[in-house]
């Protein structure tokens, strides 16, 4: 007796179609907000890849957003253009990532575009990541008001008052490459978060992250790892701030060691 052959069924994911309410993004990634829902971030285990590809030309920005249970985050950021062509990259590493999450946008213009995000990290150290690509943040009118020049091979610091619990990093050029390295620091040459970013076109491609800055003592340095003849513009100005740190104690005040708070003599 003759039987009919199998027929092997394909899942829409591996036959290449998006599942539904993925918006033509590959991984099934639902896009959403910062503050996302759990199931909106995709696990990327330690020495692993993950990427999320953009098809339609209407996408101009994604936003990054990536973060641990606690541990330390160490990954690479890319964005491909076509093939062999990476118009930018970055290496981020954070020493808590659940308390200071890294966040960015990259500019993807000219779909189509894909973000691969590789952590480079141990295998115990896996990194929730989450692209995307409806609402994205952006500079406010302060940030964008108050660039200055940093020469190739020069940094500026930028200290920040307890009471500021995250920042806003706006790095651009005239239209030259984009070499710079951002260091959020928190004490004398103790790195808490360090962001190592390369774009091609920094007028085209400029670059946009939030850093949070819990505690004191922040201080946000940023170099222009290039050479002399590459300038670039960087706006480095307070985000969010805690207004209920005012009614706490405050550092260095009026307070006498053994007699009472607040008391002058």
């Amino acid at each position: 007796m003759r039987m009919t052959p199998p027929v092997m069924q394909i899942s829409p994911a591996a036959a290449g179609v998006s599942p539904v309410g993925a918006a033509g993004m590959a991984g099934g990634v639902v896009p959403t907000k910062r503050g996302m829902a759990a199931d909106s971030s995709i696990l990327v285990q330690g020495g692993s890849l993950r990427t999320w590809s953009y098809r339609s030309p209407a996408v101009e920005q994604v936003q990054v957003v990536l973060s641990t249970e606690g541990r330390p985050l160490d990954a690479d950021i890319e964005l491909w253009h076509g093939p062999d062509n990476t118009p930018c990259k970055m290496r981020v590493y954070v020493e808590n990532g659940q308390l200071r999450p890294f966040s960015a946008v990259i500019e993807t213009p000219r779909g189509p575009n894909t973000v691969a995000i590789r952590n480079i990290g141990q295998i115990e150290f896996p990194i929730a990541a989450d692209v995307v690509a409806d609402i994205v943040d952006n500079p406010s009118p302060d940030c964008l008001g108050s660039s200055t020049t940093v020469q190739g091979g020069a940094l500026r610091t930028y200290p920040f008052d307890p009471s500021v619990d995250s920042v806003e990093v706006l790095l651009k050029t005239d239209g030259r490459p984009l070499n710079a390295r951002i260091e959020l620091l928190q004490g004398p040459n103790n790195n808490k978060q360090v962001i190592e970013l390369y774009t091609e076109d920094g007028l085209d491609r400029p670059f946009f992250c939030v850093l949070e800055t819990p505690g004191s003592g922040n201080v946000v340095r940023v170099v222009n790892t290039a050479p002399v003849e590459f300038p670039m513009t960087a706006a480095v100005v307070p985000h969010s701030i805690n207004q209920e740190m005012s009614t706490g104690a405050v550092l260095g005040g009026d307070v006498v060691i053994g007699g009472d708070v607040g008391m002058r003599r």
